[in-house]
């Protein structure tokens, strides 16, 4: 991509939309009503939009390394907030990648500088699973399998804050974990038996 273009670029984005929709900016800008939060990664290559095939306007995006999803990160945590309260979707999606770089970095025993505490996150999920994933002699494999329980262990962050629970509780609101394989370009659904994960600490961190 030549930035020089940018502007370009959204000049002929601007004119295709009006071709085929004159009113399209304008019924844009009345508000928004999307249905699902989406939870990604910030990697270039996964655009939340494209891989769903969604328009602007269907989902509510949150994007950043690994997605990650920390009780004491403030960001992460208003967007949850909002999206769950205010915007009333009806789905959260936490959805990881294969070959995701933060991923791949926390395997490693390196000093990565401000990026520690970040990746330490993800090193704890190592630390859960780590009987699992120790019996993974091959390391591609290893990798990918740390994707989807990284996807999991966020999932179940989602699920232990206070604005979730009382919309589980009180409405339509599911959780879903998935996996993009940029290799395939597909999206794989992780289908994870949460109610089975939460089965036995869940009263630890179930609020009223």
């Amino acid at each position: 991509m030549n930035f020089i273009n940018v502007f370009e670029n959204n000049k002929k984005w601007v004119a295709d939309k009006l071709d085929k929709d004159e009113n399209y900016f304008s019924n844009l800008s009345k508000g928004q009503n999307p249905e699902l939060l989406y939870i990604g990664c910030s990697d270039s290559r996964v655009t939340a939009e494209d891989l769903m095939g969604v328009q602007p306007g269907d989902a509510f995006v949150h994007r950043n390394i690994a997605n990650m999803v920390i009780n004491i990160d403030l960001n992460t945590m208003s967007v949850v907030e909002y999206a769950v309260k205010h915007l009333e979707v009806k789905h959260v999606v936490v959805c990881g990648h294969y070959y995701c770089g933060g991923v791949k970095a926390a395997m490693q025993s390196a000093d990565l500088g401000v990026l520690n505490p970040w990746l330490r996150n993800i090193r704890d999920v190592y630390r859960l699973h780590q009987d699992e994933l120790d019996t993974i002699t091959d390391e591609e494999s290893r990798y990918k399998r740390l994707v989807e329980l990284n996807v999991q262990e966020q999932c179940v962050n989602v699920i232990k804050t206070a604005v979730v629970q009382k919309a589980i509780r009180e409405r339509d609101l599911t959780i879903h974990g998935w996996v993009f394989d940029i290799h395939t370009g597909k999206l794989i659904d992780l289908n994870i038996d949460f109610k089975e994960i939460l089965k036995d600490i869940m009263k630890i961190y179930t609020l009223k």
